[in-house]
C-alpha cells in the first residue's frame, strides 16, 4: 500500500527557498505571486502503518527543530497547490536516499522491499489564474520530459486534500522476452522506419549490411549451434546500433572524403580525418620528440595520459552532453560531469580525480522571442546546466578550476555542455605501469556501482541524431554523485591492492559498450544479464544490456581474486556483481539465465560498419572587409559596453557556485586579484601537496570565427588554449591537447542541402589542427566529436555554429613561479607582446556594431612559439609580475580586466603599440589579432626583460599607476579615462542574477 508523508517548515521559520522560487517566477515568467511555500512529499511503498508512525516519531525524513511532518496532507490556506514529481522510470536519487534512511531507522535488511518517491509541492498565494499556475509548472518548475505535475485550487484542496500518489515507479515484473527482428522481410522503407522508430540512428546501408551478415551460411550455422535463429535478436540489433553509432564510432571522422577546394581549384581524397589529421599529427610529433616524448597513452583508453613526475602520470578527458542537456539541462549536465569523472577512473588501472573543467555554450539568457516546440528557454537551460554541474562536481569532492561560457544565438537549437576531468595515476600499480591495463581470458566480468534502469536507453544513438520534437525521454540519465563517490573510493582501494586486471566505465551503451570493448583484449566474452542488479523490475534483456544508467564500472577480475574483490565491495557498501567471464571465443555472447540473448561476432561488432563515402566542397563566403571606426567621444562608453557583453562579462555568478578549493591544491584559481573578481587565464593545481610540481589547465574556443573560415577558427582555438597556459607560467614544451568537435550535420541530404559545405568546414578545421599542433609541438592525446548538433521542429531548423573546444593540459615544475592576470603595483611597466593587425572579422566589436567583416584573425605560429618559450623563461626568472592574454575584446578589454582585477589604474598609449599596417584607434583597441599578451614587469626587471625579448615584437605601452583610473592615450591626447570601479561594475553587472 502506498503511504504519504508531507514535510513543511514550522510557522515561525522563514521559507527562503520558497521566496527564491517566488522571485524566479516573477523574473522568468512575469507572473507575480504573493508568496510560495514548499512542502516535501514522500510517497512510500512497503511500510505498515505502524512502521510509518515510527518513521515520523524518529524524525527520519525531517528536521524536528525546523520542520513538521505529517502522514496526512499538511494544512494550508494557499490559493493554489502545485505538485511536481518524477515520471515512472526516472532515477529518484532523493527517494533512494530516503529509502536508505528509513531502512536504517527501522532495521530493514532487505531494502528492496521499500520504495520511496519524492515530490515537491508548491503552495502559491496570489491572484493567479489556473492558466498562470499551469504555466508556472510547465515552463519553470517541471520538465515534462522527466517530470509530471498536478494543480489544485484552494476549493479543490479543501474538498479533497492532497494529490493521488502518481509518482510510483513500479514498471512490472521481470521479463526475459527476446524478440527476433525480421530484417530479411523488410523493404528499404520498412528498414528506414524501423531504425527511426527505435532510435537506432542506422543508415539504410548499415541496415543492409546487418541483414546480409545474418544471411551468411557460416553465421547461420554458428547461431544454430547456440539455439538461435538466423534472424538477429533485438539485443543484437541494439548492440550493433550502439557500437556503430556516430557517438561511439565517429563514422564521419573515419569516412573517405572527396574534398574539393573551389577557391584554389584543387582537390584530394582524405581517408579518415581522424587517422590523418589527429592521430597522424600526434604520431609525427611523438617521433619528432624522440626521448623527450612525454605521452604515455593516446587514443586507446578512456583518457589520454602524459608523464607528470617520477612517481605519477596525469590524464585528461573532455566529453559533451549536448543532447541530454537540451531535454533536461539539470540531469543532462549532472550526468555529463559525473560521467566524465568516470573516464579517468577507467583509464589505465584507474586514476585519482584531480580537478574538473566545464565549458558551456548557450543562447542569450535574455532571449525574448517565441520558442520553437520542445526547446527550453536559454535562461532555464543555463540555470539547469549550472546546477547540474554544481551538484555533480561539488558532491563528488572534485574542484572545478577552469571553464568558460560562450553565447551565440544558434545555440538555442542545442546547447553545448563540455565537461572535462583531470586524473592522476601512480606510475606503478601492483608492479605494472599504472597507465596500462589488459583483460585476460578467464577473468571475471564484474559490474560495480549503481543499478541498471530504463534511464539512458538509446543515449548513444539519440546523441547521434539531431534533436527533434519526438526525441526520447529514456535517453536522459539522472546521475547520483554520492553513489559514484563511494564507487570511486572503493576502486582506488581495489586498484592499490591489485585486485583487477582492467577497468572501464559503463558509458554510451552500458554493458554492451564496456564489456564489448574490454572483450577486444581477449577476443570474446560471455555474460548473463539476469544477474545484473536492477533499480526496478520490468526491463527486458536488451534494455539491461544497453542501458546507460549511471555510476557503474566494469572490471576484469582474476578468478583467484574475485572473493577478496567482492568482500572489499561489501565492506565499502558498493554493489558489485559477477556477470560472466572474458573468453577467447571470438564472440560477444549474452544470455538471460540459460536463454540466448546475443551471439555476435566480435569482428563484425567492432569492424563491420561500412565506411562512409562523402563529398566536401569549400567555397569561401563572400564578405566585405571594411574599416571599423568609432568616434573618439564615445570611447569611454564603448569600453563599458564591451565589458558588459555576454562573451566578455564576468561569469562570477556561475564560478562562485563551484568549489575550486576542495582537496587544497588549487594555486591559480578561476578568479584572481585583490577582491578575487578578475578573470584568470588558466587554472593551476598542485595535485601532490608534498611536491611543488603542478599542472596547468586551459582551453580555447572561438565559434564566432566559424562562419568566416573554420581553418582560422581552429587555429585561434589552439593558439588561445596554449596562450592561456603560457600566461600563467606554463611550459609550451610540456603541453598536450584535447580536441572536442561539435558540428552541425555535415552529410549532404534533403534535410541538409549544404552538407558538402559543412563537411568542407570540418575538413579545414582538421587541417588547421594538424598544422598548428605540429607547429607548436602540442600533441593531441584524446578527443571526442559530436556531429548532429541541429534542431528541427515547428518548421524551423537551427544548426549550431561549428565549434571546437581545444583544451590544454600542461606541467609546471614549480607552482611558486606562476603568475596571475591582475596589475600588482604602481610603476610596473606594461608590455604588449605580439603585433596588432586589422583583424576584426567575427570580433566582439564587429558584433556590437552589427558589422560583417572577412578579416578573421590569422595565427603566425613561428614567432608565436618563440614568444611563448621566451615568456616561460622570463616568468621562471622572476621578471614578470602579471600576464594576461588578449582575446575577446582585444587590447582595450584585456587592460581593463587587469586594472579591475588589481583595483589600480594604468596609463596606456596607443602610439606605442606595434602595428602591421595602418589602423584607426578603434581597430588598435579592439582588434583580436592572435598570439598577443599583456605583461607587467617591475621597474627593476625591465632591462633584463627587454633584453630577453630583443628582436621580437615586445613594446612598452604604458605603466601601472597609483591613481584609480584607467587612462588610454593617443599620443598626448587622452582618448578615454574611466575609474576602475566603474569598469568593474560594467564587467560584473550583466550576469549578476
Amino acid at each position: 500500500m502506498l503511504r504519504r508523508i508531507e514535510v513543511g517548515l514550522r510557522p515561525h521559520v522563514a521559507d527562503t527557498v520558497g521566496r527564491k522560487v517566488c522571485n524566479k517566477i516573477a523574473e522568468s515568467l512575469d507572473i507575480t505571486p504573493e508568496s510560495v511555500q514548499i512542502v516535501k512529499v514522500f510517497t512510500i511503498d512497503g511500510l505498515s502503518e505502524q512502521q510509518l508512525d515510527e518513521v515520523l516519531k524518529q524524525g527520519a525524513l525531517h528536521d524536528p527543530v525546523l520542520q513538521e511532518a505529517s502522514a496526512a496532507p499538511a494544512a494550508g490556506d494557499a490559493d493554489w497547490y502545485l505538485e511536481v514529481g518524477l515520471r515512472p522510470g526516472v532515477t529518484d536519487n532523493e527517494g533512494r536516499t530516503a529509502r536508505e534512511t528509513i531502512a536504517i531507522v527501522l532495521g530493514i535488511s532487505d531494502r528492496r522491499s521499500v520504495n520511496v518517491y519524492v515530490a515537491n509541492q508548491y503552495r502559491i498565494s496570489g491572484d493567479l489564474s489556473r492558466d498562470d499556475v499551469e504555466r508556472i509548472g510547465r515552463d519553470l518548475l517541471a520538465n515534462e520530459l522527466i517530470q509530471r505535475f498536478s494543480v489544485k485550487s484552494r476549493a479543490q484542496w479543501q474538498a479533497e486534500p492532497g494529490f493521488p500518489a502518481a509518482a510510483a515507479q513500479v514498471l512490472g515484473q521481470a521479463c526475459d522476452e527476446v524478440a527476433f527482428i525480421p530484417l530479411d522481410t523488410m523493404d528499404d522503407a520498412a528498414m528506414a522506419a524501423f531504425s527511426r522508430d527505435n532510435t537506432l540512428a542506422l543508415s539504410l546501408e548499415e541496415m543492409h549490411c546487418i541483414r546480409d551478415h545474418y544471411a551468411q551460411p557460416d553465421v547461420k550455422a554458428a547461431r544454430e549451434k547456440m539455439g538461435l535463429p538466423a534472424r538477429p535478436t533485438d539485443a543484437e540489433v541494439e548492440a550493433l546500433a550502439q557500437t556503430w553509432s556516430e557517438h561511439c564510432k565517429h563514422k564521419i571522422f573515419s569516412a573517405r572524403i572527396r574534398y574539393r577546394n573551389e577557391e584554389t581549384g584543387t582537390g584530394e581524397t582524405i581517408n579518415s580525418l581522424y587517422k590523418t589529421c589527429i592521430q597522424g599529427s600526434t604520431s609525427l610529433l611523438r617521433k619528432r620528440m624522440g626521448k623527450k616524448d612525454f605521452c604515455l597513452s593516446v587514443f586507446k583508453d578512456n583518457a589520454g595520459v602524459i608523464s607528470f613526475t617520477d612517481t605519477h602520470s596525469v590524464c585528461i578527458k573532455v566529453e559533451t552532453h549536448n543532447s541530454p542537456s537540451a531535454l533536461d539541462p539539470y540531469g543532462g549536465a549532472l550526468t555529463g560531469i559525473v560521467g566524465v569523472n568516470r573516464d579517468p577512473m577507467g583509464t589505465g588501472m584507474g586514476a585519482n580525480m584531480v580537478c574538473n573543467t566545464d565549458v558551456f555554450c548557450f543562447a542569450s539568457p535574455f532571449y525574448e522571442e517565441k520558442l520553437p516546440p520542445r526547446l527550453l528557454h536559454p535562461r532555464r537551460v543555463l540555470e539547469g546546466v549550472r546546477e547540474g554541474v554544481e551538484h555533480g562536481g561539488n558532491k563528488s569532492g572534485v574542484p572545478t578550476v577552469n571553464g568558460s561560457i560562450v553565447f551565440h544565438d544558434r545555440y538555442l537549437g542545442k546547447p553545448l555542455v563540455y565537461c572535462g576531468t583531470v586524473g592522476m595515476i601512480p606510475a606503478t600499480v601492483a608492479g605494472r605501469p599504472g597507465h596500462e591495463k589488459k583483460a585476460l581470458p578467464g577473468d571475471i566480468v564484474v559490474m560495480a556501482g549503481g543499478r541498471i534502469g530504463k534511464d539512458g536507453i538509446h543515449g548513444a544513438t539519440f546523441s547521434s541524431e539531431e534533436l527533434h520534437e519526438g526525441s526520447p525521454a529514456t535517453a536522459v540519465q539522472i546521475g547520483d554523485p554520492i553513489t559514484q563517490r563511494k564507487t570511486y573510493d572503493f576502486i582506488m582501494r581495489a586498484r592499490d591492492k591489485g585486485l583487477y586486471n582492467a577497468i572501464t566505465d559503463n558509458g554510451a551503451g552500458g554493458l554492451s559498450s564496456s564489456v564489448g570493448e574490454m572483450a577486444e583484449d581477449t577476443g570474446g566474452c560471455r555474460i548473463d544479464v539476469s544477474r545484473a542488479p536492477l533499480k526496478y523490475d520490468g526491463l527486458r534483456p536488451w534494455e539491461i544490456l544497453l542501458s546507460e544508467a549511471q555510476e557503474r564500472m566494469t572490471l576484469a577480475v582474476p578468478p583467484a581474486k574475485i572473493e577478496e574483490f567482492l568482500a572489499l565491495a561489501r565492506e565499502m557498501d558498493v554493489e558489485a556483481t559477477a556477470l560472466g567471464e572474458f573468453t577467447d571465443s571470438g564472440y560477444f555472447h549474452v544470455t538471460y539465465g540459460e536463454k540466448p540473448v546475443a551471439y555476435l561476432s566480435m569482428e563484425f561488432l567492432h569492424d563491420g560498419v561500412p565506411q562512409m563515402q562523402l563529398d566536401a566542397v569549400w567555397e569561401r563566403p563572400q564578405l566585405p572587409a571594411p574599416a571599423i571606426d568609432v568616434d573618439d567621444a564615445h570611447q569611454s562608453s564603448l569600453l563599458k559596453t564591451m565589458l558588459g557583453r555576454l562573451n566578455i562579462c564576468s561569469k562570477e555568478y556561475v564560478i562562485r557556485q563551484y568549489d575550486h578549493e576542495v582537496k587544497g591544491g588549487s594555486v591559480v584559481k578561476p578568479l584572481v586579484g585583490v577582491l578575487r573578481d578578475g578573470p584568470a587565464d588558466a587554472g593551476v593545481m598542485r595535485p601532490l601537496l608534498e611536491n611543488e610540481a603542478g599542472i596547468v589547465l586551459s582551453h580555447g574556443i572561438c565559434p564566432k570565427f566559424s562562419d568566416i573560415d573554420t581553418y582560422w577558427m581552429m587555429a585561434n582555438a589552439i593558439d588561445e588554449a596554449v596562450r592561456n597556459a603560457v600566461a600563467v607560467g606554463g611550459n609550451i614544451d610540456h603541453m598536450a591537447g584535447v580536441d572536442n568537435f561539435c558540428w552541425c550535420d555535415p552529410v549532404q541530404s534533403e534535410k541538409t542541402p549544404d552538407g558538402r559545405y559543412k563537411l568542407a568546414q570540418l575538413v579545414r578545421a582538421n587541417k588547421a589542427l594538424a598544422h598548428f599542433c605540429q607547429a607548436y609541438g602540442v600533441p593531441c592525446i584524446s578527443g571526442k566529436d559530436s556531429m548532429k548538433n541541429d534542431y528541427t521542429g515547428g518548421g524551423t531548423k537551427i544548426s549550431i555554429p561549428p565549434t571546437v573546444l581545444f583544451s590544454v593540459l600542461g606541467v609546471i615544475p614549480d607552482v611558486n613561479k606562476t603568475v596571475t592576470s591582475d596589475f600588482k603595483q604602481a610603476g610596473d611597466g606594461i608590455y604588449l607582446l605580439g603585433v596588432t593587425r586589422r583583424e576584426l572579422g567575427g570580433s566582439e566589436l564587429a558584433d556590437e556594431l552589427g558589422i560583417l567583416s572577412a578579416d578573421v584573425p590569422h595565427v603566425d605560429a613561428v614567432p608565436a612559439l618563440l614568444r611563448y618559450r621566451t615568456l616561460y623563461k622570463a616568468i621562471g626568472a622572476g621578471l614578470v609580475s602579471g600576464c594576461h592574454d588578449l582575446s575577446d575584446g582585444g587590447l582595450a578589454v584585456a587592460v581593463a580586466e587587469m586594472a579591475l582585477a588589481g583595483r589600480t589604474g594604468a596609463d596606456v598609449n596607443l602610439n606605442a603599440v606595434a602595428l602591421a599596417g595602418s589602423l584607426n584607434k578603434a581597430e588598435v583597441l579592439y582588434s583580436e589579432s592572435a598570439s598577443r599578451l599583456l605583461v607587467t614587469v617591475p621597474a627593476a626587471q625591465q632591462n633584463a626583460f627587454e633584453q630577453m625579448f630583443k628582436g621580437q615584437h615586445c613594446t612598452r605601452i604604458g605603466q601601472v599607476t597609483a591613481h584609480d583610473s584607467l587612462r588610454v592615450l593617443s599620443g598626448d591626447s587622452v582618448l578615454l579615462a574611466e575609474p576602475v570601479e566603474e569598469l568593474a561594475r560594467s564587467f560584473k553587472g550583466t550576469l549578476n542574477f
